[in-house]
């Protein structure tokens, strides 16, 4: 009989992330996949990226509706309420034996403990990874202790891991998920993606993804006003490819400025959403990576290509020789956008891993016959 792994999404990153491990398990003849939808996926305003999963084939179990139209502290409290309702609903219907999650946004808090209280093991993925400027932060290591199953990026991340307590014999290093897509997906050509995108690229061209530093209140818009002034410097044969950021704090003032700037500018262009095979095949034709985005540190670093890490966002997680870090002020940004463009990355290697991270989950969840008895954790001393 096969056990149900039931998969929670609720971004459109998150999903690119997901998608190898989701078409190995619905392929798999142990395991019968289940898919929950949740947050910006059933978002008009976030593109309603739940139908890029169903156009891939995967069917959408349940559609949990949990985003308010808010961005305040107040309103995603609010939204986490919401989704742990609908989760606890969706989970008595579904009855997995096994909740998957990824990462460390708002919508996974509310699966967990939804899964928690229903007795669900959980398997987290990225699981002891740092991200000093983010709320984000606390939230992914409450999932881990509320995981049964880690499976990590890094040795640094799995030594993470294991200071909470976790059981070592439930803790795997199997690198990042995100590299499987660049090694096993063909992405598009220049001129395919130029003509998706509607967009000629230049001379010289800029991926810019900048979110919300959540643990930084009210100073969201104040830096993205600092990285689109550095931006604003640059002349025309810059081509700048924006995507748009995440639904946290304070993120609608970031999507107004950027609607506004590229408004006035015939070499900029921004997306709600590429999806995961346009993003990366951007990444592939694009000389720069900037932003704050975990993608310039875990995903770029693949192309030969240098990232400018604005601000603290993403402080403490580890990070490739391409990677340049700069304070969200124009000046720092412009002069980092310089040496980045200069910067040889020909012989960078990406320290989160070689792009057979699914292959290694797989192999790790064959190896328990059931899940259940992963319900009671011992505390691993060290």
């Amino acid at each position: 009989m096969k056990r149900n792994i039931c998969v929670v999404t609720g971004t459109r990153a998150e999903y690119g992330l997901l998608y190898w491990l989701m078409k190995q398990l619905n392929d798999h003849d142990q395991f019968q996949l289940q898919v929950i939808a949740t947050g910006m996926h059933l978002s008009p305003e976030f593109g309603l990226t739940y139908k890029g999963i169903e156009e891939d084939g995967f069917l959408i179990d349940e559609k949990i509706e949990m985003l308010l139209s808010s961005d305040t502290p107040r309103g995603i409290a609010k939204s986490i309420g919401l989704g742990t309702i609908g989760f606890g609903d969706a989970f008595a219907r579904l009855q997995p034996d096994l909740v998957v999650v990824l990462g460390d946004r708002f919508e996974l808090l509310a699966a967990a403990q939804a899964a928690l209280v229903a007795r669900i093991p959980i398997a987290h993925l990225c699981g002891g990874d740092t991200t000093e400027g983010a709320y984000d932060e606390s939230i992914r290591h409450c999932l881990t202790k509320m995981s049964h199953l880690h499976f990590v990026t890094t040795e640094a991340s799995r030594k993470r891991v294991l200071q909470m307590g976790e059981n070592p014999d439930h803790v795997f290093k199997v690198g990042y998920p995100g590299l499987d897509y660049i090694r096993k997906m063909k992405l598009l050509t220049k001129r395919e993606l130029e003509g998706e995108l509607g967009f000629q690229f230049r001379d010289q061209n800029l991926l810019i993804t900048f979110h919300p530093v959540t643990l930084e209140a009210a100073m969201a818009e104040k830096q993205c006003r600092e990285l689109l002034e550095a931006l604003a410097s640059l002349d025309e044969e810059y081509g700048l490819l924006f995507t748009m950021p995440n639904a946290d704090n304070e993120g609608r003032g970031v999507i107004q400025q950027i609607q506004d700037f590229v408004s006035k500018r015939e070499n900029a262009v921004a997306y709600t959403s590429l999806g995961q095979k346009r993003y990366l095949s951007a990444m592939k034709y694009v000389d720069l990576v900037v932003g704050n985005s975990s993608s310039g540190l875990s995903e770029a670093p693949s192309f030969k290509i240098a990232t400018i890490n604005i601000g603290e966002r993403q402080k403490g997680r580890l990070q490739a020789e391409s990677v340049l870090n700069c304070a969200p002020i124009k000046d720092q940004i412009l002069s980092s956008i310089k040496e980045g463009l200069k910067k040889d990355c020909s012989q960078v290697i990406n320290p989160y891993g070689d792009g057979y991270s699914t292959d290694r989950i797989i192999h790790h969840l064959e190896a328990f016959p059931s899940f259940k008895g992963l319900l009671k954790k011992h505390f691993f001393e060290r």
